[in-house]
């Protein structure tokens, strides 16, 4: 079972730039895997706590742009850093059309990749945190009750009581109960809050612009 820990995994067929990565990472204080290769890799993906993984784009078998045309179709969504040769740059192009978050030339800058990866991390963190969060949402919002589901609806779009009242044909009086239920099963403490959730559960979409 994964666990909430962030591992940056490195990819290379070559031995010696996996540990000098593997090196570079652990000085910084990064917890890190390494993998031979990109099949291998993908083998223990269900298995494995990733966070971020750093991949060169040159291996056999799979190739650093085909391992992210793979986490795509397998909705793996944690950001991937590439590593290219000389000459390789159209390659790295290409591997942030497929949603690389970054790509370095070798010989690449330490810091600069430190950089990155601390950015990949802190963006794994927030995605995780926003996904534990929506989960507890979506839970919040399975107790509901049908007329309170119809109440939530009404109060996040934006209606005042008396007429979300007149919409169900029930008393204003019957709304403040159910407001006050929705608002105590959804924990929250404000309007603003409750529709704050709605938006991060996707209950509520926001406008573009």
């Amino acid at each position: 079972m994964p666990s909430d820990k962030a591992v940056v995994h490195v990819i290379d067929d070559d031995e010696a730039v996996r540990q000098s990565l593997q090196f570079l990472l652990e000085s910084a204080n990064i917890d890190v895997a390494v993998h031979e290769s990109a099949v291998q890799f993908l083998r223990k993906i269900s298995e494995l706590d990733p966070a971020c993984v750093i991949t060169d784009v040159r291996m056999p078998e799979l190739s650093g742009v085909d391992l992210l045309r793979r986490m795509r179709e397998l909705k793996v969504g944690i950001p991937v850093i590439v590593i290219t040769g000389h000459g390789d740059v159209p390659l790295a192009v290409e591997a942030m059309k497929l949603g690389a978050a970054d790509f370095f030339e070798k010989p690449f800058d330490d810091e600069a990749l430190l950089t990155s990866v601390r950015a990949a991390l802190a963006r794994h963190d927030h995605d995780h945190k926003r996904q534990t969060e929506r989960a507890e949402i979506e839970s919040r919002l399975a107790t509901l009750s049908k007329r309170e589901r119809d109440v939530l609806d009404g109060l996040i779009a934006g209606l005042a009581n008396k007429q979300i009242a007149f919409d169900l044909g029930i008393s204003p009086r019957t709304i403040e109960i159910y407001r006050a239920n929705v608002m105590t099963k959804m924990q929250a403490a404000s309007l603003s809050e409750l529709v704050r959730m709605a938006l991060l559960a996707g209950v509520l979409e926001a406008e573009a612009g």
